[in-house]
């Protein structure tokens, strides 16, 4: 099923106070350096759309959302709770995600923030690789969908294909050690076809088909480490790209673990398929 239709619909009861409320994966780092580079983009008079493959919740919608300028749209693409176009992506789903990823809990999520829906592509990623995003129209794509090779590779020929001159890709997932077959693709598109890095962070690649040198200058310019970040250069197939981690002791509702226990924090750091066999087994202990 595909569908495209940018409908309202009711926000639940318990909503989400703060963007952090919702649950996922996107934490301080990389909400500062989406940030950092959205309002780049808007102080030098850039403009494009938005695109995000694999939204999740919406937590890093939200953000996306508040960053676009008058014009312009934000586009996520998700299989939502639909089928999964082949077996392998199937299991992946199912592991992961089924049972807690639905549409309507992402578009009451993101509701609670903005007045309306982004466009919703309810399809697999690979759906777009029909031109229905129009070529060099975004200014920004965030990559966070299946973890498989063949699809990420996909995924990453759609967001060349949608990102105009100088427009930046975040790729999710390119280092950790359950997704192999992101980081293959990653490093397949900077040797062998034109990805410039950017900048690393523990969760995400960022990179450019554009000028990476200019976005690093600014990028340098910020003084990170005096915010808080730990911030160390690399050069990586002739281009300079830095890494940035958070380094800094809590200091605001922003830093702190929204839970105090251990138990909790794994909750927000495992895997959905580990923090669901968890709670089923507190249940138990309950009963």
């Amino acid at each position: 099923m595909i569908s495209a239709e940018p409908a309202l619909v009711p926000a639940p009861d318990a909503a989400p106070r703060t963007p952090d409320d919702v649950p996922g994966w996107f934490w301080r780092t990389d909400q500062q350096v989406f940030g950092w580079l959205l309002d780049r983009q808007t102080a030098a008079g850039t403009s494009g759309d938005i695109l995000e493959l694999g939204t999740y919740l919406g937590r890093s919608a939200i953000l996306l959302g508040n960053h676009l300028q008058p014009g312009e749209t934000l586009t996520v693409c998700d299989l939502f709770d639909s089928d999964a176009p082949d077996d392998d992506n199937s299991a992946e789903m199912a592991m992961s995600y089924r049972g807690s990823l639905t549409r309507r809990a992402f578009e009451a999520n993101y509701l609670a923030f903005h007045r309306h829906l982004p466009t919703v592509i309810q399809a697999p990623t690979s759906a777009l690789a029909d031109g229905r995003v129009r070529a060099g129209s975004c200014r920004f794509v965030h990559v966070d969908a299946s973890h498989l090779y063949e699809h990420v590779t996909t995924d990453i020929q759609v967001a060349r294909a949608a990102l105009g001159q100088d427009g930046v890709i975040a790729l999710d997932d390119y280092r950790s050690e359950h997704t192999p077959g992101v980081a293959a693709a990653v490093w397949e598109a900077v040797f062998d076809h034109g990805l410039r890095p950017v900048c690393l962070t523990p969760e995400k690649f960022y990179g450019t088909w554009g000028d990476a040198e200019a976005v690093g200058r600014e990028l340098r310019a910020r003084d990170w480490r005096g915010e808080g970040y730990r911030m160390d250069e690399d050069t990586i197939a002739d281009h300079r790209v830095h890494r940035l981690a958070w380094d800094g002791p809590a200091r605001n509702a922003l830093e702190r673990p929204r839970r105090s226990t251990v138990r909790r924090l794994a909750l927000d750091l495992l895997p959905p398929v580990a923090t669901r066999a968890i709670r089923r087994r507190s249940a138990r202990r309950r009963s």
